[in-house]
């Protein structure tokens, strides 16, 4: 198999030139989509033989779904990416050695986190599996907020072996303001009518299934409560301190600083709405 690799970036020369490389191990029909950076990432890009195209961010959904309708894809399968997502070796050649035309419409993938130059392998959440890779009209993304999947529109899917690695090269400043748009778009998820939901919550389901079925679990539980409950599974139950000192940080911010920040905006939306 040879799929076309479709690659969102924004100011992203840091991380974009190893992804670009490493996409061209797998492909020759590279595609980046420019949120109009302000950086050297539209050349970086070009520099590396991919097509580059500038359209204006609305939501990850809705850039994502642009490209699938809008990009001129030379081969009848796709692969998405981030700018800042590293494929390993390993990864690699699951791909390189998939028949061109496989029993499945698309494939699941699992990405792992690196926080302050360490990959997080413990704590439940990394990795976690995303649908990236599919046959030409058979995927789409959810336009959700926040926390929005790739999702088959038709046939099942399969997994491969290898990682994406998210390399998380911003400051912890950057970090925790992305967090706190983010906890803003969670809230509206929680207190509106979700639409763009796709991806059904099933216990016994695929990966994303599950972990949508785990979500509504921690949805239903107690305000304030929830993350700390969080917090003690990731970190102590799932072995989260074995990540060490920047796991600590990992966890501490991600599943504990970040959830409760979500319960103190839903609480503050629920006070307003019974002044």
């Amino acid at each position: 198999m040879k799929p076309s690799v479709v690659i969102l970036a924004y100011n992203s020369v840091e991380t974009l030139g190893t992804t670009l490389a490493q996409a061209r191990q797998i492909s020759d029909d590279l595609h980046v989509v420019d949120s109009f950076s302000t950086d050297d990432t539209v050349a970086l890009s070009q520099q590396h033989g991919a097509q580059v195209v500038q359209h204006a961010f609305e939501s990850y959904g809705a850039q994502r779904n642009w490209a699938i309708g809008h990009l001129p894809l030379r081969y009848p399968w796709q692969l998405h990416l981030d700018a800042d997502e590293r494929l390993t070796q390993e990864l690699i050649a699951s791909i390189q050695t998939l028949p061109e035309n496989p029993d499945y419409s698309g494939f699941l993938i699992a990405r792992l986190v690196q926080f302050l130059g360490r990959q997080m392998r413990h704590g439940g959440m990394s990795p976690t599996w995303h649908m990236r890779l599919f046959r030409d009209g058979a995927g789409r993304c959810e336009e959700r907020k926040y926390d929005q999947h790739f999702y088959l529109t038709q046939g099942s899917a399969g997994q491969l072996q290898g990682y994406m690695i998210d390399e998380i090269r911003m400051s912890l400043s950057e970090w925790t303001a992305r967090h706190n748009r983010w906890s803003d778009a969670e809230v509206m998820e929680q207190t509106q009518a979700m639409d763009a939901v796709h991806i059904q919550p099933r216990l016994w389901g695929n990966p994303l299934e599950r972990k949508r079925y785990l979500r509504g679990l921690y949805n239903r539980a107690p305000l304030f409560v929830r993350p700390y409950a969080l917090f003690f599974y990731r970190y102590f139950l799932r072995l989260g301190f074995l990540d060490g000192w920047e796991g600590f940080i990992f966890w501490t911010l991600q599943t504990f600083w970040f959830r409760f920040l979500i319960d103190a905006k839903l609480f503050e939306h629920r006070k307003k709405k019974t002044i």
